[in-house]
């Protein structure tokens, strides 16, 4: 019994993705590369911070075992 109901449910589901996939707005080229870029760069900057706090704590923790 539990089939009918579902195989009537799966056309409507995949006409309501069609419905909203129409709706999406894809960026141009260009907002696209400046979208990227900024990924880039603020990843990189990210990574110093992550480094620099790295070898602070590497510093601390040879500092304290040295004593």
């Amino acid at each position: 019994m539990g089939d009918s109901a579902e195989k009537k449910a799966k056309p409507g589901f995949f006409k309501g993705v069609k419905v909203e996939f129409k709706k999406i707005i894809w960026p141009d080229r260009q907002a696209t590369l400046k979208q990227s870029i900024a990924v880039v760069a603020i990843s990189v900057a990210v990574g110093v911070v992550i480094a620099l706090i790295d070898y602070v704590a590497k510093y601390g923790v040879n500092f304290i075992t040295s004593i």
